[in-house]
């Protein structure tokens, strides 16, 4: 294998390492959604609940209910205090995510660089070995031609 077939397999393997940091951010971010959604539901509940509490007190409660629906709402909040620790940590993810893809794709931009400076270079050697062996020609033609009307003898 030559070093640019070298080369173009290593580049080949991080733009796979790049796709997978993708894929993987694509994965924290629809979970980030789905945990953002439970939190509007809850959100969502308490308000239907408190709205539901307010209409009831108008009239009135007994303490035993008053107390039912405190426990409720503590539950409720407790469950709103988990979420948001459920997305901070989804957020923190994908922040790590996000930095992978960055730095797979400053790798892969790297390399495909340095994989198109090694491709020109080899192509300029072979252009001046072209050059060479065209100009060698050219003087070797040349000489002949030369020799041969030295001699008087037409080419």
């Amino acid at each position: 294998m030559t070093p640019i077939h070298t080369l173009n397999k290593v580049v080949e393997l991080a733009e796979k390492r790049r796709d997978e940091a993708v894929g993987k951010l694509a994965q924290q971010q629809r979970e980030m959604q789905a945990a953002q959604d439970q939190m509007n539901q809850l959100q969502s509940y308490a308000l239907e609940a408190q709205a539901r509490w307010t209409t009831r007190c108008q009239q009135g409660v007994d303490a035993q209910f008053l107390f039912h629906h405190r426990q409720f709402m503590q539950k409720i909040d407790h469950a709103i205090a988990f979420q948001e620790g459920v997305l901070s940590s989804r957020q923190e993810l994908i922040d790590s995510c996000q930095q992978q893809v960055i730095a797979a794709e400053r790798d892969v931009a790297g390399l495909r660089k340095y994989a198109e400076r090694q491709q020109h270079a080899l192509q300029q050697r072979a252009q001046r070995q072209e050059q060479k062996a065209t100009d060698e020609m050219a003087l070797s033609i040349h000489l002949r031609q030369s020799l041969a009307s030295f001699h008087g003898v037409r080419p």
